[in-house]
């Protein structure tokens, strides 16, 4: 065998490994995070059409221009509630026209609307856990 040869055998076989992790991330929620079977529900059966950085999840559009049919909501930017999640994964999305209805059902439904209405709307980096601590040691101090 030639000398470069198996350098390049080596290369052509974790080449598509390492470009295969570039750019992917995973659940971020914490493992004992009452939302986190909820994130991996996401992850799992929303991730390719939707974003949502605390779930790994790059399935929107970043650009107007990179735009398509089936690019669903960003979820960093856009707020969602129990109901409307409920109501969207029963009756697919709001307009009906791409997402399939029952994509989860029964408590997987409620638990991604949970784990939703939890982190959407914030970057994957905030935790609302803390606001919430914040505000009350600002209101105890007078703040």
């Amino acid at each position: 065998m030639k000398p470069g040869r198996p350098l390049c055998l080596a290369a052509l076989i974790f080449a598509p490994l390492a470009i295969a992790g570039c750019g992917s991330q995973g659940v971020s929620v914490a493992e004992g995070d009452r939302n986190r079977e909820g994130a991996v529900l996401f992850s799992q059966n929303c991730a390719g059409c939707h974003t949502l950085d605390v779930a790994g999840a790059q399935g929107s559009a970043t650009k107007i221009a990179d735009r398509e049919r089936v690019d669903g909501p960003n979820f960093n930017t856009r707020k969602e509630e129990v109901d409307q999640v409920l109501y969207a994964i029963r009756n697919g999305g709001f307009s009906g026209a791409i997402m399939p209805e029952n994509i989860v059902v029964g408590e997987d439904a409620k638990k991604v609307a949970e784990f939703l209405a939890e982190f959407s709307g914030r970057s994957a980096g905030e935790a609302r856990s803390g606001e919430a601590e914040n505000d009350a040691g600002e209101q105890q101090s007078g703040g």
